[in-house]
């Protein structure tokens, strides 16, 4: 669907993108991370044209976005819906003709308007403020609003900047939920720009995390959020236990679906025959999926016999804080 090949963008004599490469699939949700200020708003304008490239391949269904003329861009642009931050609502203006807007820019007649925003109003849960002002809703109400005007012209790619950021949390897991549905009743691929990293666990399929202007970590969600690639670490802080100094400290990951806590941590006891300490533990949640994960520490002895114990049980792990060994397995 989208091809990205070393892209690189400047700003005067800033460069912003410095030679970045990635694909997304058709039908996928595909999560853009990193801090402000790394190039991954920049790099959503180059997809939709609204920003040009200085060298470089960026490719939407094969079509060259740099190549396109001034007409052809405006054509194009009707097969990618962008939906901001700050919402770009007409503020005095109805749900009703915020979300027709679009249609009526490209002169579609009365009745097809109307069945189409009544529709849109149905899919994104708001069908009772049809009249009501755009002034008047909530933040989670404008971005829903926001959402349906992107879907009026049946877009094949959403572009989604920061969706969430100046949303309530209850607000952002709504929106979310919605962008998850969406995605699965509509077909339609969603590319999630942002720096919420909840927002990436709960509906993104595959991500890369962009720091100074490069890609410096991609692959499916749960698996970089697993392996926690220095570019991720930067990103998220300082998380977790402090951890022993001496001897190993393990981490595990495990589905809730495959197994039992109890029965696993008792099961690698009597295998290693040694009583370990449990340093922590946690659960995040990939697309519905919980995933669970416990640290441990145990003699350097008993590695080795550990995580082939692991392995044998399907179970994801990794060695942590010994350098190039700190990589899941």
């Amino acid at each position: 669907m989208i091809a990205v090949q070393n892209l690189t963008k400047s700003f005067r004599n800033v460069q912003v993108l410095k030679g970045v490469s990635m694909e997304i699939q058709t039908g996928e949700i595909f999560g853009i991370a990193g801090r402000s200020g790394v190039g991954k708003s920049t790099l959503l304008r180059c997809m939709n044209g609204l920003e040009t490239y200085d060298a470089g391949s960026l490719q939407v269904d094969g079509v060259e976005v740099k190549d396109l003329k001034e007409k052809e861009l405006r054509l194009f642009r009707k097969n990618m819906g962008m939906i901001f931050q700050s919402f770009s609502l007409i503020t005095r203006a109805t749900v009703y003709q915020n979300i027709a807007y679009p249609m009526r820019c490209w002169h579609y007649d009365k009745q097809t308007i109307d069945a189409k925003v009544k529709e849109l109003l149905q899919v994104v849960g708001m069908p009772e403020k049809i009249n009501s002002r755009a002034s008047e809703l909530s933040g989670g109400q404008k971005q829903r609003v926001a959402i349906a005007r992107a879907l009026a012209m049946d877009p094949k790619v959403l572009l989604c900047d920061e969706a969430t950021s100046a949303l309530d949390p209850k607000s952002t897991l709504a929106i979310t939920e919605l962008l998850r549905e969406i995605n699965q009743k509509l077909g339609i691929t969603v590319v999630v720009v942002t720096h919420e990293m909840d927002v990436i666990r709960r509906i993104c399929d595959r991500m890369v995390v962009i720091e100074d202007g490069q890609i410096q970590a991609s692959g499916g969600v749960e698996e970089v959020f697993e392996e926690r690639p220095e570019a991720l670490t930067n990103l998220l802080g300082t998380q977790g236990p402090p951890l022993p100094k001496e001897g190993i400290n393990l981490e595990f990951f495990y589905s809730t679906e495959q197994n039992e806590l109890e029965n696993l941590v008792a099961d690698l006891m009597r295998t290693l025959e040694f009583q370990m300490k449990i340093v922590g533990g946690g659960m995040e949640e990939y697309k519905g999926k919980t995933v669970c994960s416990m640290i441990v520490n145990l003699p350097q002895n008993l590695t080795e016999k550990a995580c082939a114990y692991l392995t044998q049980r399907g179970v994801r792990w990794r060695l942590m804080c010994r350098g190039e060994e700190d990589k899941v397995q």
